[in-house]
């Protein structure tokens, strides 16, 4: 059960960073809120698809998801699959340069990031556990 509940809660985590990160480049970029002003909700709506997806993913490989980094590496495949099959080309900038176009480079490095933050949050986890074993001990 244990296991369930960390994964929830790393997929929301990772939900609301990607849309968080999303709003900021949206407003970074200066794009136009009629079209790009819901884009952040578009992403949490994305990314709540992907985390029931990965829950499913989870609860049927229950042994094989027993880190934070596990389960962050299953949520980004997941999200970069989407990206991929929703049309989303990263290499389009290159030929038309406009800020709609980086904004589809943008989301592939939010992934990035998304997934360090994760990966820190890894780091940190198992420091934690290790010294509380050792208290223990």
């Amino acid at each position: 059960m244990r296991n369930i509940f960390l994964s929830l809660v790393i997929f929301v985590v990772m939900s609301l960073l990607h849309s968080q990160f999303t709003e900021w480049a949206v407003k970074f970029l200066g794009l136009p809120g009629g079209d790009f002003g819901m884009y952040s909700y578009f992403i949490l709506i994305f990314c709540s698809v992907i985390t029931a997806i990965g829950l499913v993913t989870v609860i049927i490989f229950r042994k094989n998801y027993r880190s934070i980094l596990r389960i962050a590496i299953l949520f980004e495949v997941i999200y970069l699959l989407f990206l991929i099959i929703s049309g989303n080309n990263p290499f389009l900038y290159f030929s038309n340069s406009t800020n709609e176009n980086l904004l589809m480079i943008m989301m592939y490095g939010i992934s990035g990031v998304v997934f360090l933050l994760m990966f820190f949050v890894h780091l940190l986890y198992l420091k934690i556990i290790s010294s509380r074993n050792k208290n223990l001990s």
